[in-house]
């Protein structure tokens, strides 16, 4: 499986300011200066001494993630994010009318929603796109999302067929050589989580999330979402203490998910749905401040005699591309 994170904040879109860019150009062509660089052909060298949030920046758009295998390809979410996406699809089938897509939506908050008024194979007279939610009022969703005054083309008038598939809580439902799993996550409004397995190799999403849930015994038939997985996306929205100031908020802090990621076996996990407040600097900070405390929690764990699967993690970016 390939996953690719088309969108990595949370809540709300949040590009960068004009001022902003600005101010970092000016930055960085400062220390360009002083680290003694000069000539055109410096300009890589300095470059690859710069972190990752020095340079792109982790994005702005809201979440939409791609999962891809030679035999099927899965979006999740509409968000802002799903616009580019749809551009790139243009290249295939979807661009010439004869496409088919399965598009699972793991709630409907607005930031999840958004893009699909955008996602331009929607447009496209001929295309098939197919809608899974375990929420049974998917189709009044789409009633909504495409209708005056929110937006000026109904439903109706989109070009592509819409199917919409109802699924059932944690039973799994076969996509060609994917098979998925939903499981509930903690977030207001009833949200799912996804648990992709193809040929021994597991991704799980777990966005929107506020992990209320930690121990085992809490989670009960949602356990194996976690359980034994290669990569799993998770909510960090929050740093520790702000995920206790907002309590019932619906998003989760790296700390956790790096908790449940270290007892169930977890390989690897990508941290995503980063505050639209924060800017590309805190976020980078918040990821410093976890890396500290993951350093810590493997130390305590091995001075207590315990074994010790580490675990490789990341904030994400837009763009973000793991292949499994």
């Amino acid at each position: 499986m390939r996953v690719k994170f088309w969108g990595t904040r949370g809540s709300l879109p949040s590009p960068k300011t004009p001022q902003s860019v600005e101010n970092c150009v000016r930055t960085l062509l400062r220390e360009f200066l002083e680290s003694g660089y000069s000539r055109p052909d410096d300009i890589d060298p300095f470059l690859a001494t710069l972190p990752p949030h020095r340079l792109g920046g982790f994005g702005g758009n809201t979440t939409c993630v791609e999962v891809s295998t030679p035999q099927q390809r899965l979006v999740i979410d509409g968000g802002s994010g799903i616009r580019l996406l749809g551009y790139e699809l243009l290249k295939g089938p979807l661009g010439r009318g004869e496409g088919e897509l399965d598009l699972l939506l793991t709630h409907f908050h607005w930031d999840h929603l958004m893009g699909l008024p955008f996602f331009v194979p929607l447009f496209i007279p001929g295309n098939v796109i197919r809608v899974h939610a375990v929420q049974p009022f998917l189709p009044q969703v789409f009633q909504t999302l495409f209708k005056k005054p929110y937006f000026p083309v109904p439903l109706e008038k989109i070009g592509a067929t819409i199917e919409y598939y109802h699924i059932k809580p944690r039973e799994p439902i076969a996509f060609k050589d994917i098979t998925v799993t939903p499981y509930q996550l903690d977030h207001p409004d009833p949200c799912w989580g996804f648990r992709f397995d193809c040929g021994g190799k597991s991704y799980a999403h777990c966005v929107d999330s506020e992990i209320q849930r930690v121990a085992p015994e809490e989670l009960g038939p949602d356990l194996p979402l976690y359980q034994n997985v290669n990569l799993m996306a998770m909510d960090a929205q929050y740093t520790l203490l702000e995920s206790v100031e907002k309590i019932n908020w619906g998003h989760g802090s790296a700390a956790v998910g790096l908790e449940i990621a270290l007892r169930e076996g977890v390989d690897r996990v990508a941290f995503v749905h980063h505050d639209p407040a924060s800017d590309d600097n805190k976020i980078a900070c918040v990821e410093e401040q976890t890396r500290k405390f993951y350093n810590k929690q493997v130390k305590m764990l091995r001075d207590r005699g315990r074994p010790v699967r580490e675990v490789e993690w990341m904030f994400a970016s837009e763009g973000t591309t793991i292949e499994l």
